[in-house]
């Protein structure tokens, strides 16, 4: 993240900050401040809201978590043998697997097709949406199943924001 606001702060014309803003566009629409960029005087504004949102909505939770760990009595030995617990923080494929959380699930989970007379769209949507707060996931109706498999498979794949799929 800091390498690609790096990018952005370096950008000499709006093509340049264009091109760096492209990955941040899941993490700042994410973070509210997704805002067009009209000329490069945008760039300081688009790195204010990175920044901000890297060190301080990040700073509690994180601080939290550190607490936890210190409390486990496992922040220690992270700091002596980082490397032995790499593979806990770090996947360096992507991938996902289904777990019932310790909690179960309230409301029920379920799932929605979307039809093009049911949305609020001009069209339907080619990528399934999840709604986490009423565990619910939406998929739209293709024409066959492999063109619905390849873009449920691109959408789980390319996807980190809250609120899809």
């Amino acid at each position: 993240m800091s390498t690609v606001a790096c990018y952005v702060s370096e950008s000499t014309t709006i093509e340049d900050l264009e091109k760096a803003k492209a990955p941040l566009l899941d993490y700042l629409a994410n973070a509210g401040c997704l805002r067009p960029l009209r000329s490069i005087r945008d760039r300081d504004l688009l790195v204010q809201d990175v920044m901000f949102q890297v060190i301080h909505r990040v700073q509690g939770p994180f601080q939290r978590f550190r607490e936890g760990l210190k409390t486990l009595g496992v922040l220690e030995k992270i700091q002596k043998h980082p490397d032995s617990f790499r593979p806990l923080f770090y996947i360096g494929i992507r991938h996902w697997s289904i777990c019932c959380p310790s909690i179960g699930f309230s409301p029920s989970p379920s799932v929605e097709f979307i039809h093009k007379e049911d949305d609020d769209f001009s069209s339907t949507p080619l990528f399934p949406m999840a709604n986490t707060c009423v565990n619910c996931i939406r998929l739209p109706l293709h024409a066959s199943y492999q063109l619905f498999k390849e873009k449920f498979d691109f959408a789980i794949g390319n996807t980190y924001g809250f609120g899809r799929a």
